[in-house]
């Protein structure tokens, strides 16, 4: 009974201790009306995993809109480098996207069909981490939808956060 109380005791401990980050992508809050929260944290000092989740609040008729209207992304970053505040990563990411694709037909009104889709993708981006904690991130990367023949064959993942490191 002790080393199991020592064993949870030890991992408690070494999960408070990683650093996490909460954050905001305002590019989407701001010039998209969409809004993506992530969440990340470290395993050591050059490798994390996270968790982005997006809502689209766009309508149907603005000229350009993500064509999710929700999605969920975890992701796993690689960061080159790590001994400064300005730090470049790289991105896995498995989109869980869900939406509405549009078809204009030529003599009659425009239809929409709702769909569910997984996209693999890529991204890159850079990372600044100030002293107390402050965090501004840029990625852009690509994924590919991989189920569904009328989902979007491409799902853009990008964005400009502010956050916190605790």
């Amino acid at each position: 009974m002790k080393k199991f109380l020592l064993l949870i005791v030890i991992s408690t401990a070494s999960f408070t201790q990683a650093q996490q980050e909460i954050k905001l992508d305002i590019f989407d809050a701001l010039a998209l009306r969409t809004v993506e929260i992530s969440y990340e944290k470290y395993i050591d000092e050059t490798s994390s995993f996270g968790l982005s989740v997006l809502f689209n609040f766009e309508t149907g008729s603005t000229d350009f809109k993500y064509n999710e209207k929700r999605a969920l992304t975890p992701f796993f970053r690689h960061y080159f480098t790590y001994e400064n505040n300005w730090n470049v990563f790289g991105e896995g990411f498995f989109s869980l996207n869900f939406g509405e694709n549009e078809y204009q037909w030529i003599n009659g009104p425009n239809t929409y069909e709702d769909y569910t889709d997984g996209a693999l993708g890529v991204a890159g981006g850079m990372k600044y981490i100030s002293d107390g904690g402050f965090t501004i991130d840029f990625y852009v990367g690509v994924g590919r939808n991989l189920f569904n023949s009328n989902s979007p064959a491409v799902v853009p993942r990008a964005g400009l956060n502010v956050g916190w490191r605790f």
